[in-house]
């Protein structure tokens, strides 16, 4: 079946926020506990999507008519990281049922394509644990490890990455 790389609509926001969930309740518990995946999890709206926003990217992938993964990019760094960076991937989620397939892997070459484009010399991002390995075989380095807060008062260990991007 045929996968496709796109940019994101407005009127993929629901299938984008199921993905993630699956994505987390799926995969999240490969390295993290029922609390901790269940708070990763809590319930969100489609509408908190940055699909609109000028500074931000989104690209999904597609077999067969449906939204299988989606991946985001901010082109501007987060004001928490320790390590400066240009730009920030802000997510890459896969539907569990296509994980290890390399959609992840198309998914964050078009965000690096785009963030080459936009003349971006750096990313960073927080990565799960479940991702570290994931974003260390796309060039990044961990710079710190760190708690994050799931939500409520769960919380959790994540990780700060960056990689500079070749030109």
């Amino acid at each position: 079946m045929t996968r496709s790389i796109r940019l994101a609509r407005t009127a993929d926001a629901e299938a984008i926020r199921d993905i993630h969930l699956a994505s987390i309740k799926g995969l999240g518990g490969e390295r993290y506990t029922e609390a901790q995946v269940d708070a990763w999890a809590h319930e969100r709206d489609p509408a908190d999507y940055p699909i609109d926003e000028e500074e931000t990217t989104v690209f999904v992938a597609e077999q067969g008519g449906s939204i299988i993964g989606f991946g985001w990019l901010t082109l501007e760094g987060d004001a928490d990281f320790e390590a400066e960076a240009d730009g920030k991937i802000g997510a890459i989620y896969v539907h569990p049922g296509f994980a290890r397939r390399g959609i992840g892997t198309t998914i964050y070459q078009a965000l690096e394509t785009r963030a080459r484009e936009r003349g971006l010399d750096s990313l960073g991002l927080w990565a799960s644990l479940n991702a570290v390995q994931f974003y260390e075989v796309q060039g990044y380095s961990k710079v710190r490890e760190l708690t994050y807060e799931f939500g409520g008062e769960v919380e959790g260990p994540a990780v700060e990455m960056r990689k500079t991007l070749d030109r």
